[in-house]
């Protein structure tokens, strides 16, 4: 049910790219936004936490290395509270418009790293999720998937040793295979929305992948 109310009355497409801290997504949302306006199309760039006035003021929070105590509940009603901004003002305005939207991570991310890495529960953000999107969801998700060591050398080599890494970033290994086992719950529930990625192959590869997989989701909706 959720995902036919998903696509009532909408003229858009919602893409959202997942994966653990370093695996590309920034980088491949761009190169897709890039790509998707070259053939032609009109996209949106959302991202989270942030992305609005008030997002982008509950994202210095939430990635402020010195918030280590934050307690697990805290940290997902903050992010929570920028999605709700986030969908409001930018992600459904650009759906009701018909225009691609490609959003740096959405509700899957909360269902890996507080529900499933913090050890929340599914049951919680999935609460949340329907009191504040109304049965919003992406209509595609890529997940670039990567191992936490991977990932976390690229943490390293992208902070520095004069930029150490945000709060998030700073979680260890084991908090990342969590959240990546996370992850693996998410795609096998949801084969039909979750595309798996392998983020290990080069940037370009991955890009390739990335908009093929994208261009074959536009297709099937006509």
């Amino acid at each position: 049910a959720g995902r036919a109310g998903n696509r009532i009355g909408r003229r858009g497409f919602f893409v959202s790219l997942e994966g653990i801290d370093g695996c590309g997504k920034t980088t491949q949302a761009r190169l897709l936004v890039e790509r998707l306006a070259r053939a032609g199309h009109d996209p949106v760039v959302a991202r989270e936490p942030g992305g609005t006035q008030v997002g982008d003021l509950v994202r210095g929070v939430l990635l402020d290395a010195r918030q280590l105590k934050m307690r697990p509940m805290t940290e997902l009603l903050l992010f929570f509270a920028s999605r709700s901004e986030n969908v409001e003002q930018v992600i459904r305005p650009a759906l009701d418009a018909g225009r691609v939207v490609v959003c740096d991570r959405f509700t899957d991310a909360s269902f890996a790293y507080q529900g499933h890495g913090r050890g929340l529960g599914p049951e919680v953000v999935q609460s949340l999720a329907e009191l504040v999107l109304s049965g919003l969801q992406p209509d595609l998700t890529i997940w670039l998937d990567l191992p936490p060591e991977s990932a976390l050398s690229r943490v390293r080599v992208r902070s520095g040793s004069s930029n150490p890494a945000d709060r998030m970033e700073s979680l260890g290994t084991e908090f990342f295979g969590r959240v990546r086992e996370g992850y693996l719950r998410i795609a096998a529930g949801e084969p039909s929305r979750v595309v798996r990625i392998d983020a290990t192959a080069r940037v370009e590869r991955v890009a390739l992948d990335v908009y093929e997989a994208v261009v074959t989701a536009l297709e099937s909706r006509g």
